[in-house]
């Protein structure tokens, strides 16, 4: 396994001005030049008892993944990938709604540019992918449940294989310009870190009702799912208080809990 080396200079500097906002989510992170999925490297640590907080970022990922088994690409210096490690005191259906909201903001702040929610996981300008979020759960040596919190985010245009190319952007595609790398990463954690703390203080009503905000420009359009064998096809709708996708599928309303659901 690939060795952690020092935070690059221009980390430095903005994750200390961010400091003083964060509760949970450490602002010395773990780096790595390279490694195969940070989320691997956290979900290890985390099963060793590592504190709340632990969060591990890496300049590129050689096995990066998203939802369902697939791949997330990861080239060097193309991104930003960070896997954070919470200790939730009870599950949380709405943990990666709450990232979505989070990850929109943090690029507001740090760059301007705007984004738009895909339930469940994903952030879009247009119908490109920018960004990713992967929650995953296990359970540590002294028998605390733990959540992996991993997320993706396209910074620079890059080589990506082409059909990745054909559905992804970055922030300096969209901007136009250069972007502070560091700047994207300290709003980042201040702003997770800000959603798992108005998740635990019980503002789940908050969080729902901006992540439909951001979904508006998604709300409203066809989906297909299936459940089993069955095809299944609608109009996406809204969202639950538990984070369900509800469809309206010729009349008859469905909730969607998981698996895959195509936006057409």
């Amino acid at each position: 396994m690939s060795r952690p080396q020092p935070l690059p200079p221009d980390l430095i500097d903005p994750l200390a001005r961010v400091a003083g906002r964060v509760r949970m989510l450490s602002t010395s992170p773990i780096w790595f030049e390279e490694v195969g999925s940070t989320s691997d490297v956290a979900v290890g640590l985390a099963e060793r008892g590592a504190p709340e907080g632990t969060v591990v970022v890496a300049n590129a990922q050689s096995a990066g993944r998203g939802r369902l088994g697939r791949s997330w690409a990861s080239p060097p210096g193309a991104g930003l990938y960070l896997s954070a490690v919470l200790y939730p005191p009870r599950p949380d259906s709405l943990l990666t709604l709450a990232t979505g909201v989070a990850v929109s903001g943090a690029l507001v702040r740090a760059t301007g540019l705007a984004t738009a929610l895909k339930w469940p996981n994903d952030v879009f300008v247009g119908r490109r992918k920018l960004a990713g979020i992967l929650a995953e759960a296990g359970t540590a040596a002294d028998g605390r449940s733990f959540v992996v919190l991993g997320i993706g985010i396209n910074v620079l245009a890059a080589a990506y294989p082409p059909d990745v190319a054909a559905r992804a952007t970055s922030l300096e595609t969209e901007l136009g310009r250069a972007v502070d790398r560091g700047l994207v990463l300290a709003e980042l954690i201040a702003a997770v870190d800000a959603a798992c703390v108005r998740l635990r203080e019980g503002d789940a009503e908050g969080v729902l009702a901006e992540w439909r905000h951001l979904a508006a420009p998604l709300l409203g359009r066809p989906v297909e799912w299936n459940e089993g064998e069955t095809h299944l096809s609608g109009i996406a709708r809204d969202i639950d208080a538990q984070g369900a996708l509800l469809v309206d599928a010729g009349g008859v309303p469905r909730r969607v809990v998981g698996g895959e659901v195509r936006w057409l």
